[in-house]
């Protein structure tokens, strides 16, 4: 009998669902500086390709056609972006008590030019730049909203470090 081993996987992409593919596209390549895989695609709910058949599979039947654009971080994480005609331009409400996914997080050293891009590109900072050690590391952090209400944080330092063993104690 062997023993059942679990090793750490590696993160592929995530989906967002936006309400205006073009403009997510164009803000998250111009202001987030992701590299464009495909472009803004169409896909048809048909039974006679792949693609076709795997939308049915994971949406049901009766969603006729919706968009897709595929970008890339600069570690090779993807972003998929989806619009249905149904999308509405409401912004998601933020609630991060509900179960579910609440927010990814991406990495910057130029904390503070990066959050003034996304204010200026339609964006919201919901919070104050925080820095996790305060005059002793250079870690920092702050809570933002794509145009679209996506939620999303910005570190300046990578994940193992800020949370390494002794990242909380001086």
């Amino acid at each position: 009998m062997s023993k059942e081993q679990s090793y750490p996987r590696s993160f592929s992409h995530i989906g967002i669902t936006v309400p205006d593919i073009e403009k997510a596209v164009e803000f998250y390549s111009k202001i987030m500086g992701w590299y464009v895989i495909m472009p803004p695609s169409d896909v048809v709910e048909e039974n006679e390709t792949a693609i076709g058949q795997m939308c049915i599979d994971v949406f049901g039947s009766g969603w006729g056609t919706f968009k897709i654009a595929h970008l890339a971080t600069s570690d090779g994480i993807g972003i998929e972006l989806f619009s249905f005609p149904t999308t509405e331009a409401k912004k998601p409400e933020f609630n991060p008590f509900n179960a579910g996914l609440f927010h990814f997080c991406v990495q910057d050293p130029n904390i503070e030019e990066l959050t003034q891009k996304i204010v200026d590109a339609g964006g919201k900072q919901r919070m104050p730049i925080r820095e996790y050690y305060p005059n002793s590391k250079p870690y920092k952090m702050v809570y933002v909203e794509d145009p679209f209400g996506v939620v999303f944080e910005i570190y300046t330092h990578s994940y193992e470090l800020t949370y390494s063993s002794g990242a909380y104690t001086e």
